[in-house]
């Protein structure tokens, strides 16, 4: 166990080698499950637990160093990479019941079968007294899912903020050593996790901003003792400012569309307006939710396949659609053979978003000269966008 105060300790586990989140979410860094032991003068609480494949490290913390008795699991989410080592804390601390909110409550007997009788529910700005501890609950709903709380040690000014302020960091350190890179960590976390919610992370951010916060013990990623590091940045990823930049999501078969992206891309560079880059058919998608956070444009490039966008473009739509960036722009570049639906397609697949959609530049086979000067128009019609969106 490390401490972060006195009676404070960190006992999650590390996971180190993980590369893969919910089956979909690149994890080039690894991620810990964060858990937290905080022991009053009269009762000890466990503040979340491990993802289940990583209880053993869990109850091995607990048993080296004599923790003989839990009085209270605190379920700050009812996500299994927090919740999954519930049922096993519970059956080694028989004495031990979880407190949650009532809709975590109903989660977590839905997901892991837990008892109703092992349950003390608490409402927003609720306090349990461990003995010279004071735990507070601050409902921080949409943080990514609708039941989300944090835990607030009032006399150490810790904030345990479950997701909230996460970064799938493995990382030796408890604390933040390298403030870069958990801020890209953590930026990547908030791409693909919290971007959709940027709204109700507004109002949760709101809910903290009195709270005497030392520190931030996330649930994912090092510890804050420099809370302002990552409060400010989140900030400025929910704000509505965008930075003078397209992403440009591209696939191609037969290099008729990729003769396009380039042109495409020089022409914006040679106007000033900053580019990235990414091949859909190898993607890293934290790198592309990563971009998105920022970007005032997103551009979808893509070829036909029968009479629609390759699926890689679809996918790519898709999954901007889901994230819901504060992007203002959105354009479409393809090309044909014979027919084809592509702006009409992946425009229905991006309705989530309050984006202009922007002249496509279609080209029935390889571009010709003219075809070119549309990719320039399209370059310069952004460049007069940005320059009033950027500002």
């Amino acid at each position: 166990m490390r401490e972060l105060k006195p009676n404070v300790h960190a006992v999650g586990a590390i996971d180190w080698d993980r590369r893969l989140f919910d089956e979909l979410i690149p994890l080039p860094d690894g991620t810990s499950y964060n858990a937290y032991l905080v022991r009053g003068s009269e009762k000890v609480a466990l503040i979340d637990t491990v993802d289940f494949h990583k209880t053993d490290e869990l109850l091995g913390n607990l048993i080296r160093q004599g923790v003989d008795r839990i009085d209270y699991v605190i379920s700050n989410h009812a996500e299994q990479d927090h919740s999954g080592s519930i049922p096993d804390i519970l059956t080694i601390y028989p004495h031990a019941r979880v407190v949650t909110n009532p809709k975590c409550k109903g989660m977590l007997m839905d997901l892991l079968h837990i008892e109703e009788d092992r349950f003390i529910t608490v409402e927003d700005g609720g306090r349990l007294e461990l003995g010279g501890k004071t735990l507070r609950f601050v409902l921080t709903p949409w943080v990514h899912w609708p039941e989300t709380m944090s835990t607030y040690l009032e006399e150490d000014g810790i904030l345990f903020s479950c997701d909230f302020f996460g970064s799938h960091v493995a990382s030796s350190s408890l604390f933040v050593a390298d403030e870069a890179r958990v801020l890209v960590g953590a930026k990547r976390y908030y791409a693909e996790i919290m971007m959709p919610f940027r709204k109700a992370i507004a109002g949760n951010l709101e809910k903290i901003k009195d709270l005497r916060i030392d520190m931030i013990a996330p649930s994912h990623g090092p510890v804050y003792r420099r809370p302002s590091l990552i409060v400010d940045a989140y900030k400025e990823w929910i704000s509505d400012r965008v930075a003078n930049e397209v992403v440009v999501a591209y696939v191609s078969m037969h290099h008729s569309t990729a003769r396009m992206v380039d042109h495409f891309v020089d022409a914006l560079m040679e106007r000033g307006v900053a580019v990235r880059r990414f091949n859909l058919t190898g993607v890293d998608l934290g790198e592309l939710a990563m971009t998105l956070v920022d970007a005032a444009t997103v551009v979808l490039a893509a070829p036909t396949v029968l009479v629609g966008p390759h699926p890689l473009a679809m996918y790519a739509a898709v999954l901007v659609n889901a994230l819901r960036p504060k992007t203002r722009f959105v354009g479409v570049i393809g090309s044909y053979s014979w027919a084809g639906k592509m702006v009409e397609q992946l425009g229905g697949l991006v309705g989530n978003l309050r984006a202009e959609m922007l002249e496509p530049v279609m080209v029935k086979g390889n571009a010709r000269d003219a075809d070119f000067e549309g990719l320039d128009r399209l370059a310069e019609t952004i460049r007069t966008k940005h320059a009033e969106a950027c500002r």
